[in-house]
């Protein structure tokens, strides 16, 4: 069951086994037969608008601010847990791993194999997995670059919420296990974020450190090639990012940036203030601001505060019309929700994540709706990243690549049946989502 994308004929497994059945549903229902789009998707070279790819053999840790390999137990869903369906597939098709099964005496096989490819790739291995994927670029959701993750085939996406938290953050931290230790790694980052703009501390106001930190930040990002700005303030807090008035969030920071915790209401009316002076300079500088909406890794991670209705108030904000928001990870289980927000003129979503936790029947029916809305801004993603040895960001990517197309397929199929679009339509919202919305939105 190898399915080999750099033959842009060649057909993942389920999507051949979805163009065989097919005719056979539609003849039961005494109907003509659809028209064979599967093949079609499979070759189209996609955009991946949200992953995590890693530096091989590097033990590289940048792939996230927040890495989620060290959270306490929670239930994982059956799409991660060992052994999890794709996984002995991915092997095969990626590494030429000949068993059948993933009995422990044959999975020990599998390391030398993905050791062997990343030898013979050496700085290529990156790319060389894109193309066993299906996919011609990569926004690559990392706090820098590195060997191999390089333009044109990846595009930068950094992290923007240590921005968020100049202060104290020891209250915050104290919630949980999982805030401790992620409020640790922001620290960490802002910290660097001060070095690299010429500064040892905190700026004495507000203004000053939002013209000599934030901004400053932005633009050197931008200039070493980001695409856009990542928020997954949704582990660190709430996303009702409010309108809040710069001379009381000046205020605060003054009186807590040298000692001191602030409250959560206050600190909250700073963060609010600062994420906006963050998505306006995103405009201006051309970026667009990616948001994590979706229920999150850990047992503490709190849903209902990613709900995308919470951002409402900042796509209606006049002052950010000139930026565009990608909802990542398209709000799930919010998924009837964050539909309605597509009719934002700067709102996008993607199916991150989703493409590789859900089946492809479930995720077809979400896909159905969104397609049925605004297709304009609905974007294929994968959210490869580095789950275990067992799945790592290129088996992760490999799955999601295929479920999403075989959910696009399926979502499109029913489209035809009911006579809602042509063939010829089913084909351009394919290539609308898997690459025209993405390479549109980046210029690329």
């Amino acid at each position: 069951m190898r399915a080999n994308l750099d033959r842009r004929n060649a057909l993942h497994p389920a999507v051949a086994v979805l163009c065989l059945c097919m005719p056979t549903l539609w003849n039961g229902c005494g109907r003509s037969q659809p028209p064979d789009i599967a093949a079609d998707i499979a070759g189209i070279r996609a955009v991946d608008n949200h992953a995590h790819p890693v530096r091989a053999g590097e033990g590289d840790r940048e792939f996230d601010a927040l890495p989620v390999d060290n959270m306490e137990p929670a239930s994982d869903p059956v799409y991660l847990r060992p052994g999890a369906p794709g996984i002995l597939e991915a092997w095969r098709a990626l590494f030429g791993y000949s068993y059948s099964d993933l009995r422990p005496e044959h999975a020990r096989g599998l390391p030398p194999l993905k050791r062997r490819a990343i030898e013979r790739e050496g700085d290529g291995y990156p790319a060389w997995v894109l193309d066993r994927m299906g996919v011609e670029t990569m926004l690559a959701n990392r706090v820098s670059m590195g060997r191999g993750i390089q333009p044109p085939r990846f595009r930068w996406v950094p992290y923007a919420d240590a921005l968020l938290f100049p202060l104290d953050n020891s209250h915050l931290a104290a919630r949980n296990s999982d805030r401790k230790a992620f409020f640790a790694d922001e620290d960490i980052l802002l910290r660097r974020y001060l070095r690299e703009a010429g500064m040892t501390s905190l700026p004495a106001s507000l203004g000053e450190y939002l013209t000599r930190v934030v901004t400053p930040t932005l633009e050197a990002q931008r200039h070493g090639g980001a695409v856009a700005e990542k928020f997954e303030a949704a582990y660190l807090r709430a996303l009702d990012f409010d309108p809040a008035d710069g001379a009381t969030a000046a205020k605060v920071y003054t009186r807590y940036r040298a000692k001191g915790t602030p409250p959560d209401d206050q600190y909250k009316l700073l963060q609010d203030f600062v994420f906006r002076h963050i998505a306006k300079e995103c405009g201006r500088l051309g970026m667009a601001v990616h948001i994590h909406t979706m229920a999150g890794a850990g047992s503490y991670f709190e849903v209902r505060g990613a709900n995308p209705l919470l951002l409402e108030s900042v796509l209606n904000d006049p002052a950010l019309r000139k930026t565009n928001f990608v909802m990542l990870h398209g709000g799930w289980p919010f998924t009837r929700e964050i539909t309605a927000l597509l009719e934002k003129p700067n709102a996008y979503l993607d199916y991150s994540s989703q493409s590789l936790l859900l089946p492809p029947a479930t995720l077809a029916a979400t896909l159905r709706e969104w397609l049925e809305w605004v297709p304009e801004k609905v974007m294929f993603a994968t959210d490869a990243y580095p789950y275990s040895d067992e799945m790592g960001w290129e088996e992760s990517g490999w799955i999601a690549a295929h479920r999403a197309r075989e959910a696009l397929a399926l979502a499109l199929t029913a489209m035809l049946r009911d006579g809602e679009i042509s063939r010829d339509r089913a084909l351009q919202l394919a290539r609308l989502v898997l690459r025209d919305n993405a390479r549109k939105l980046y210029g690329l």
